[in-house]
């Protein structure tokens, strides 16, 4: 089964270097996912062919919500989705839970990480397009959720009755294959692909190509 993959931008880079990366994936895999800065997403969205999420919104109304990001804006710019609650990110589920409501009906797809199995299960009911647990000591680092804790990735696989991603510290197929082997549907990356001095490479040794 080829894996699902997500690459968060998050905020190392910015406009011409986020699209230079992005046409980099495109050229790799078009499914590939990426979530980019809400300024990113209208050039990254309307010069390539990937599936460009929003990095995260608000659940408010068009209106009176100064700084506020709300799903209407990022879709017109051409996000088909976004991400919520991740660890640098999160919301209290009463929050994640309006969210995710505005999202369906605005027409966004949701990328929801959890930071335990605990949180996965709550997510879980509100059936989020993807579901992604990433603990968040490993965000960053350097050693793989699979190598970290194989346990409770199994464990998250015989709990939950949807396909779920893993992310952190994941690196290489063999960090994809490892996850998938204890159930995962594929990974969420970040720095390992923006920080990269070659970003291309760096995707196809996640892909096994």
């Amino acid at each position: 089964m080829k894996p699902v993959l997500i690459i968060n931008f998050k905020t190392y880079k910015k406009g011409k270097e986020n699209l230079k990366i992005a046409k980099i994936a495109e050229k790799v895999d078009r499914n590939i996912i990426v979530g980019v800065p809400a300024p990113d997403i209208k050039e990254i969205s309307s010069k390539t062919k990937l599936k460009v999420y929003a990095e995260h919104v608000d659940p408010f109304f068009p209106g009176r919500n100064t700084g506020f990001i709300i799903p209407e804006e990022v879709k017109a710019d051409g996000a088909v989705g976004t991400f919520l609650n991740h660890s640098e990110h999160k919301l209290d589920f009463r929050t994640l839970k309006e969210t995710m409501k505005r999202c369906k009906d605005v027409g966004l797809k949701t990328a929801v990480f959890a930071s335990s199995l605990a949180e996965a299960k709550k997510i879980e009911k509100l059936k989020p397009d993807y579901l992604a647990y990433e603990p968040p000591e490993l965000v960053g680092g350097n050693i793989s959720v699979s190598t970290a804790k194989p346990d409770l990735i199994k464990k998250i696989s015989n709990s939950l009755h949807m396909k779920f991603l893993v992310g952190a510290g994941v690196k290489n197929y063999e960090d994809v294959t490892a996850s998938m082997k204890l159930g995962a549907s594929g990974v969420a990356v970040a720095s390992g692909i923006t920080k990269a001095k070659n970003p291309k490479r760096e995707i196809e040794k996640l892909l096994g190509k």
